[in-house]
């Protein structure tokens, strides 16, 4: 019992527990109305993802559902769960934010310099300014592509022959390149094939050839080399005449393919009424885009130069031996095509079985021209004695689209970006004269396509949700001068923005588009939180002096407003850190799908970073120049109850 005694220390100065309850509630309803719109803000930035569509929406519905669904039950947790939490643990005595070492550090560094922010006024605004400004041009200058190229870690080679090849050569072409392209020491697989498998949704003709090219991993490459390495390399050795050498990977080739039409990163779709026409076109077409910088693999698609048997039937000597066009017909495809004669029945299967003459009966002209027929009354007939056999010139395909006829001359992009490319591309067509006959139109598709369309969705929400953001941030102040001020943030956080992805060497995409959006909500929402403080640092102030111009002066203005900034640093930096720390691994991330997080990432590490300095440093500067104006022009502050 004496030990006991000796122990308990006096509750002296404590508070009771109503009045620590009391705190709480006070506290978590300071914030709950910044919380709850500042995840509104963040959720409505989301709006030009949702309305994505195609390739990009696929992409990235997944990543703005799991973000907005997180985002909402964070809301909830923080009205509902937080305050239950907080009065169940944060209990007994509590230190001020000043004994924390680190807090002190921060202070120390942060209260002069947020000093010196407010006396050199006219110079931040101005350094800011000329920041925001140099950021436009930067921007300007950057390349733009539909998507960052992911990585597939393996590579497409898909050569186009001449579509009159036969099989023999196409077979002969396939492993003399495979032969070659195993001589690479980063290859460890290689499968090709020519023609198309056994189903109506592959159309390749025998001339187009796709091999898979499997590399090794990284680790076993050749010091300082690249994929973009490999394939120049490639491309140098499979220089065979008559073969046009395209580059890609498989999984974007079959999108693109299903998605356009397209196999290549862009195509000129070119429309008319005639395939000698519209083939004349596509040469002409394909010349003038030739020398342009960033064009490679530039070839037009074979529309004409296909071989056809014709077998044409005379029929004055039929009439002479006796014999019809059906029977010609009937021998012809029973030698060539084959003749049904049975049937095979394994299990449940069952299987035709088809006769026809052999391959050295069949392989020339002179051989089909031998075929026998079966004359009445003169026994065997040569196929040559009744009919005229030759080749004739023609399609190896028709393509068409909503019933007009369409070729397509088709390029990659490599060593530029897409954008700027296919514009130099478009310039050239359209300076040269006499490409187009009448009736004739060109069509740019491919990923410049998708790109288009990207760019299009986002030009026209963007300025929606500009304005849900700017309502939202009212009906959180019920001010629109402090909804201003907080708004005002994106913009700076677009400097940061600018600026990483500049000196990264990254175009613009639509990736690039989606890490800007997520940056304004984490921007906005920051804000929020320095405004609510500044607030309540003029409550004070009121509550103290009054609310007169007579009782408050400048200096009594300045002193709270760096209070409501330096005294609640913490929990600022505390929002930044937090996105910052999970961020920045992304950077030095390797593997399948960085390529496109990076380019997401980056514009949200330096806009987070700017975008914290602005509202660290100028969000203040700007808050008591606008209460300056209010004391000056009203004679009292107008303070906005953000606490309930």
């Amino acid at each position: 019992m004496k030990w006991l005694r000796r122990n308990k220390k006096p509750k002296e100065n404590w508070i009771s527990e109503e009045e620590r309850l009391a705190i709480i509630e006070k506290s978590s309803k300071q914030v709950s109305r910044g919380v709850f719109f500042a995840t509104i803000i963040i959720i409505t930035s989301f709006l030009p993802v949702f309305m994505l569509t195609g390739q990009e929406g696929k992409l990235f519905h997944p990543l703005a559902y799991t973000k907005t669904f997180i985002m909402l039950m964070d809301a909830l947790l923080v009205l509902t769960l937080a305050p239950v939490l907080i009065s169940f643990f944060m209990k007994g005595k509590f230190r001020p934010d000043n004994a924390n070492p680190i807090n002190r550090v921060l202070e120390r560094f942060y209260e002069p310099a947020i000093r010196t922010i407010l006396k050199w006024r006219k110079t931040t605004l101005g350094v800011n300014i000329i920041a925001l400004l140099i950021s436009i041009p930067l921007l300007m200058s950057l390349g733009s592509e539909f998507m960052p190229p992911l990585d597939e870690q393996s590579i497409l080679f898909m050569p186009v022959t001449l579509p009159d090849i036969s099989n023999a050569e196409a077979k002969r072409i396939l492993q003399v390149q495979d032969k070659i392209i195993m001589s690479v020491p980063e290859v460890v697989q290689v499968l090709g094939k020519a023609g198309r498998a056994s189903t109506a949704t592959d159309n390749s003709p025998i001339s187009m050839i796709e091999t898979i090219i499997m590399l090794k991993p990284k680790a076993q490459w050749r010091e300082g080399l690249t994929k973009a390495d490999i394939i120049s390399e490639l491309d140098k050795k499979l220089q065979i005449p008559g073969v046009v050498n395209g580059w890609t990977q498989p999984i974007i080739n079959r999108i693109n393919m299903l998605a356009t039409g397209i196999r290549t990163d862009v195509g000129i779709k070119v429309y008319g009424q005639d395939l000698y026409q519209i083939a004349a076109v596509s040469e002409k077409v394909k010349a003038a885009l030739e020398g342009t910088p960033g064009v490679t693999d530039l070839y037009v698609e074979p529309i004409t130069g296909g071989k056809y048997l014709s077998i044409q039937v005379r029929r004055a000597d039929l009439g002479r031996y006796g014999l019809t066009v059906d029977d010609v017909n009937q021998t012809v495809e029973s030698a060539l095509g084959g003749a049904t004669v049975g049937q095979s029945i394994e299990g449940r299967q069952r299987f035709a079985i088809s006769v026809r003459l052999a391959q050295d009966y069949r392989n020339s002209v002179e051989e089909i021209r031998r075929i026998p027929l079966q004359a009445p009354g003169f026994g065997e007939v040569p196929l040559q004695a009744v009919a005229d056999v030759v080749f004739e010139d023609g399609p190896p395909m028709i393509t068409s689209e909503n019933a007009i006829l369409r070729g397509a001359v088709m390029f990659n992009v490599r060593d530029r970006d897409l954008g700027s490319t296919v514009e130099e591309a478009m310039a050239k067509i359209n300076g040269q004269k006499g490409i187009l006959p009448e009736g004739y139109f060109l069509e740019w598709s491919g990923q410049y396509e998708n790109l288009i369309r990207g760019q299009r969705t986002l030009l026209i929400i963007a300025p929606i949700v500009l304005v849900i953001i700017f309502f939202s941030l009212y009906f959180a102040f019920r001010s629109f001068r402090e909804a201003i001020l907080s708004l005002l943030t994106i913009p700076f956080a677009l400097i940061g923005g600018a600026y990483i992805i500049y000196f990264w060497g990254v175009n613009l995409s639509v990736a690039v588009a989606v890490g800007f959006i997520a940056l304004f909500g984490i921007a906005v929402e920051t804000g929020i939180v320095m405004v609510i403080y500044l607030n309540d640092a003029m409550q004070q102030l009121i509550k103290e002096k009054g609310n007169s111009s007579e009782t408050i002066s400048r200096d009594d203005l300045r002193e709270y407003v760096i209070r409501g900034a330096a005294k609640r640093l913490r929990p600022k930096l505390m929002t930044v850190c937090v996105s910052l720390f999970g961020l920045i691994p992304v950077l030095w991330a390797t593997g399948v799908g960085t390529d496109v997080m990076k380019p997401i990432v980056l514009p949200m590490i330096g806009g987070v970073l700017t975008s914290s300095t602005h509202i660290l440093l100028v969000t203040p500067l700007i808050f008591l120049m606008t209460k300056e104006y209010e004391l000056r022009k009203f004679g009292k502050l107008e303070v906005y109850d953000v606490q309930h």
